[in-house]
């Protein structure tokens, strides 16, 4: 006779015990991709992004758990969650995924993490060495994920996001062409955008205070400004 299992009472934890990441490096990225992401679907309330959040694609299967360093679920709604409940989430598994690679990731943990994606339906898949500059990517064709063969100038069909190499190092363009910033580099951007438009604002004052003196000698030399 087989056992019923009571699902409601099955934990699915939280946290699988290890860090977000092992460096400063692999962080920065991490951050950087999913910040990206989210800001870049910031106005479309069916796209989901999260990082390092646990996934649990099975009911009743709380082994069965992967947490990728960033998803995107397009046709979930945005909103925090403690994990991510496949069967809670419509049956929608996340169609993207990011792993960004330390040196601590032996090979058969990513060998792992590999046949779980490909196992529980992700569309897109990028494994990213930031140590060696090395990008791999996978996309699905028909049941299985399928490597693709250059990643050079590749734009995600579901993203729409364009890889792309500055010299040696990866480089992660927006449909409108913006790349993708590290909260550094957009504090940056804004604090020149904001000196630009301040000397702007001076320019357009001087410009005005010199058209008053001109106008104002006009007047006492006799003159109308005013005329044509």
């Amino acid at each position: 006779m087989a056992l019923s299992v009571d699902t409601a009472r099955i934990t699915y934890p939280e946290s699988d015990g290890k860090p977000m990441a092992d460096n400063t490096l692999q962080f920065r990225w991490i951050v950087t991709i999913q910040g990206g992401l989210d800001g870049l679907f910031r106005d479309q309330p069916d796209v989901f992004v999260a990082g390092d959040l646990l996934w649990y694609p099975v009911e009743g299967e709380p082994r069965v758990s992967a947490a990728p360093d960033v998803m995107v679920a397009f046709g979930r709604p945005k909103g925090d969650r403690r994990s991510y409940l496949q069967w809670e989430e419509g049956g929608v598994a996340p169609q993207v995924v990011f792993e960004i690679l330390s040196p601590n990731n032996t090979i058969a943990e990513m060998m792992r993490k590999f046949r779980f994606y490909d196992r529980h339906g992700v569309e897109e898949y990028y494994l990213y060495n930031p140590n060696n500059e090395e990008l791999s990517g996978w996309r699905r064709q028909g049941e299985t994920l399928e490597e693709i063969e250059s990643m050079d100038g590749w734009i995600s069909p579901r993203l729409g996001v364009r890889f792309e190499r500055d010299g040696d190092t990866l480089v992660l363009y927006q449909p409108d062409g913006e790349r993708f910033l590290t909260f550094v580099e957009l504090i940056a951007q804004r604090e020149q955008e904001r000196q630009n438009a301040e000397q702007e604002r001076q320019n357009a004052e001087q410009e005005r205070q010199r058209a008053e003196r001109l106008a104002a000698r006009l007047r006492e030399l006799g003159g109308d400004p005013e005329a044509e």
